[in-house]
């Protein structure tokens, strides 16, 4: 297939991998909420669903041609390259899958993977407004087979990851998982500095690269005690139609913002449960101590009602 860009797709028969459809659109190949994707299909990432099409025989877009996307990103540079090009897709599959979470889910395999999902982000920060994806189409292949090419493009950010890495390893960052409510309470050395990794949802951890904490821990949320700053997120694999386990469903943030701001001396924030990756957070350095503030954040994970459904895209029903 061909890729075009998305507004000018909607004029054609399409197939859409990692969005949502428009008026051309005949299948959409998404793990986005609410998108009716084939079942026999499904997994965790739309590139996923996009190489199981491919290796099924690509028998379900009639005569439609052409393949596009309504945003740039690791995940969906990896789908559109399967159906651009399904015979170097199919040899590279487990690479390009393992970009796609890179991107994604801010995990990895193998090391280089991760360092080609730092190149792809610097090709979406160098758009300049342009469409990113006719150029990095025909540079992927070149990427998969010389990446230290493109040593300069993601050698600062992999320091930034071993650094993370070790401080993981050197007990630094302790992570512990509570499976009952399926967090990771995440406490860093106040001393470690402010770092950070790119994702594709904008999502920052304090002192910490999300690859080295995603890839020590699978829990759906992260609740993140750097110092007198304490954060709570809910990873991006709540947002979408996530096959591989059950995630817990999302609560809405908010009324516990309002709930800490009243105990605390500054003011804490919440996004929509519908956002990428929520995250409640506060101003400055909190006069709570650690225990109140995970005290607080488990009772209302315990009791609050679910605010958001990847199956339909909207609010939880009740």
């Amino acid at each position: 297939m061909r890729y075009e860009e998305y507004e000018a797709s909607a004029a054609a028969p399409n197939v859409v991998v990692d969005g949502s459809p428009n008026a051309g659109t005949v299948l959409c190949l998404s793990h986005w909420p609410g998108m009716d994707s084939p079942a026999d299909l499904a997994d965790d990432l739309s590139a996923q669903i996009a190489f199981r099409y491919v290796e099924s025989g690509m028998g379900r877009h009639g005569d439609a041609e052409v393949v596009t996307n309504n945003h740039f990103d690791q995940d969906g540079l990896a789908g559109v390259f399967a159906l651009a090009e399904p015979d170097v897709a199919m040899r590279h599959r487990a690479l390009l899958e393992d970009l796609a979470a890179a991107g994604d889910f801010g995990t990895y395999r193998e090391r280089r993977a991760a360092r080609m999902s730092a190149v792809v982000s610097v090709w979406a920060l160098g758009a300049d407004g342009r469409d990113p994806y006719p150029d990095a189409l025909a540079r992927l292949p070149h990427v998969i087979e010389h990446l230290e090419d493109y040593r300069d493009l993601w050698i600062g950010e992999d320091e930034r990851l071993t650094a993370s890495e070790d401080a993981v390893e050197a007990g630094r960052v302790v992570i512990a998982d509570e499976p009952d409510l399926d967090i990771a309470v995440v406490t860093v050395d106040p001393d470690l500095p402010a770092t950070w990794g790119h994702r594709f949802t904008g999502q920052r951890y304090d002192g910490v690269h999300p690859m080295a904490l995603h890839n020590a821990t699978d829990m759906s949320g992260i609740a993140l005690l750097h110092g007198a700053r304490y954060r709570y997120t809910d990873r991006y694999e709540t947002w979408v139609q996530y096959r591989s386990r059950p995630r817990r469903m999302r609560v809405a943030l908010l009324p516990l913002a309002r709930r800490l701001t009243e105990a605390d001396d500054v003011r804490w924030r919440a996004d929509a449960a519908g956002a990428l990756a929520p995250t409640l957070s506060h101003e400055g350095e909190s006069s709570l101590t650690p225990a109140t503030f995970l005290t607080a954040l488990r009772d209302h994970l315990r009791t609050a009602e679910p605010a958001w459904d990847p199956a339909v895209g909207r609010r939880a029903p009740g």
